[in-house]
């Protein structure tokens, strides 16, 4: 029976030390057609093993509904990279980080506002439970034990830095023992004392994350476990971007400095990332420091491949180092994945949000402005409205703890935006025969680590103008997973005017395509909003940036004719994109 041991200061599999060398893919975050061509690079630039966080809210995005198939075909995924002798590692935490909507948490959790996440308590580890019963029978076949790649999995992940429940811990570990997963378990952690004391698991081998400093890492590493083999499970070689901050990069000899610091202790790594992949969708997660911080649709991370695919500076950087430890055969790549200039888009369609309110959404009657959780809704954007009596002069609209970004509408004019790093009160009078309000809420991505982690969305604690609340609402849940029931009509004159509109609405616009390859999506002219092709959600486009492209991979084409729709929330001055065959992050 093949397994990964613990023998003194090494990994032994097979009865053979083993080095482990692994780089980080999540299925989640890349086409199917595309996991072989990925799997395939790593393993060429001379890694052994690939890890994936799973993503319990792809797997279960409604509760008691489980998604195994397509982008969560995490098996399939599996089965390719042991097809291509690589080991795996899985990290099936029900928290994951990642830059994920929520840390991988579903966002339906927060419907119920007295369960304590990330901790001993029943109600969140019934659902755990109830997840784990369909997602470790699935893991079990693949297990190294069985005869599959997987040769280790992890417990929770840098629970150290969220708590310190302990009982919670060792919870989550005899679940997976009592479900069948007999491969070594593992944690991970920052290497600091607060971090290690609430992250250690007795009996699990714990693993340490950084970006640089190994030597130090490791050091306080061995004060909290003597003996053991050295691993970094998330060498952070690059970083990520939010909105409206500059694009992160990192040089590739700054990189394989450290990747050498790390090999000269004896040490195993995990890249974080080896290939990052796409946000699709409202999958995007956010931070909360100072303040929210919601992050970009690209997961590029500047890392060794390339959101695209492309091997990158970093990439051969890397092997040359890895070559200096390990032997190496000679280096041989995939076909390279085309790309294609297919040219300006047109938007011919055109359908104001207002107007289709009925094809997307059933209204819900509610004495306050629940938000998104408590009407059912995960994702997306919801709609409040109300009407309010007149005269009144000298008051100001004040949306109390918005989540994350409003816009403002009175009598269907646009009002003003407040945001929810900007919490700007909005001016508004009103007439004696009184007013429509209409509050459209944006979910920018919940956040994904630290302790403000509990974040539902749309509207929390109410609206109010002046000191007086505003109660009985009409809500309208606008989660936008299906935009084809659509009515379109011509694109109307003002949307060819050098102003921009003033609602949010929908445009449509087709083009064809002879030969599928990857391309990237051009919004010049375009403030904020999100992108379908062929009906899936690519992402999100914002005009302040650094993304100034959407990633477009070939297999989401149609040889033929190919519909794109754009529902803008300010308007555009251009209705029209360009499809390049090279990328902007800024």
């Amino acid at each position: 029976m093949a397994e990964l041991k613990v023998q003194g200061n090494d990994f032994v599999y097979e009865g053979t030390p083993l080095r482990i060398l692994s780089g980080s893919i999540h299925y989640f975050r890349v086409v199917p057609e595309y996991w072989r061509d990925r799997l395939l690079k790593l393993k060429a630039c001379g890694f052994n093993t690939v890890e994936t966080y799973v993503a319990w809210n792809i797997h279960e995005p409604d509760e008691g509904k489980f998604v195994f198939e397509g982008l969560g075909d995490i098996e399939e995924f599996i089965r390719i990279a042991g097809e291509l002798g690589l080991h795996v590692i899985v990290r099936p935490s029900p928290y994951i980080c990642a830059e994920w909507e929520f840390g991988g948490l579903p966002a339906w959790l927060l419907a119920d506002s007295s369960m304590r996440l990330r901790c001993f308590d029943r109600a969140y580890l019934d659902k755990v439970d109830r997840y784990f019963d369909e997602l470790l029978p699935r893991l079990k076949p693949l297990l190294c034990t069985n005869g599959g790649p997987i040769i280790a999995m992890q417990i929770e992940n840098e629970y150290g830095s969220y708590g310190n429940d302990k009982q919670y811990l060792n919870y989550l570990k005899d679940a997976m023992i009592r479900r069948g997963i007999d491969v070594l378990l593992f944690t991970s952690d920052g290497p600091e004392d607060h971090m290690l004391q609430g992250g250690m698991v007795d009996g699990v081998l714990e693993t340490v994350n950084f970006g640089s400093r190994a030597k130090e890492a490791f050091a306080k590493l061995r004060e909290y476990q003597p003996e053991g083999p050295l691993m970094c499970m998330e060498f952070w070689n690059g970083w990520f971007d939010h909105w409206m901050e500059e694009h992160h990069t990192r040089p590739a000899e700054d990189t394989a400095k450290a990747l050498e610091e790390m090999l000269k202790e004896g040490a195993s790594v995990n890249f974080y990332m080896f290939h990052g992949g796409t946000n699709f969708g409202f999958y995007n997660g956010a931070n909360h420091g100072q303040q929210f911080e919601p992050t970009v649709t690209s997961y590029d991370y500047d890392t060794l491949l390339s959101e695209w695919g492309d091997p990158t500076p970093k990439f051969y950087a890397v092997r040359d180092v890895l070559s200096r430890y390990v032997d190496l055969p000679e280096l041989v790549l995939p076909e390279p994945i085309r790309k294609n200039a297919y040219g300006k888009v047109e938007m011919t369609g055109q359908a104001g949000l207002f107007d289709q309110l009925d094809k997307l959404s059933q209204p819900i009657q509610s004495t306050c402005p629940e938000p998104m959780e408590k009407v059912g809704q995960n994702y997306g954007f919801i709609l409040y409205s109300t009407r309010i009596s007149g005269p009144r002069k000298g008051f100001e609209l004040v949306l109390q703890d918005v989540r994350d970004r409003a816009l403002v509408f009175a009598n269907g004019k646009y009002a003003g935006t407040v945001e929810r790093w900007n919490p700007a009160a909005i001016p508004l009078d009103i007439p004696a025969e009184g007013l429509q309000l209409d509050v459209l809420v944006e979910n920018m991505g919940r956040v994904n680590y630290g302790p403000l982690m509990r974040d539902t969305k749309g509207i929390t604690e109410g609206i109010r103008l002046g000191n007086q609340f505003l109660y009985h609402w009409t809500i309208r849940p606008l989660p936008l997973k299906d935009v084809s029931a659509l009515a379109f009509g011509p694109l109307q004159a003002d949307g060819t005017a050098a102003g921009k509109l003033a609602a949010p609405a929908f445009y449509k616009g087709t083009f064809e395509v002879n030969e599928r390859a990857d391309t990237f999506i051009r919004l010049d002219g375009w403030t904020k909003g999100v992108v379908y092709l062929n009906g899936f959600n690519l992402g999100r486009y914002w005009e302040v940036g650094p993304q100034q492209t959407l990633y477009v991979p070939a297999p989401l084409l149609k040889e033929g004719s190919n519909e794109l729709v754009i529902f803008e929330l300010h308007g555009t001055s251009k209705p029209a994109v360009e499809l390049l065959d090279t990328p902007d992050l800024g």
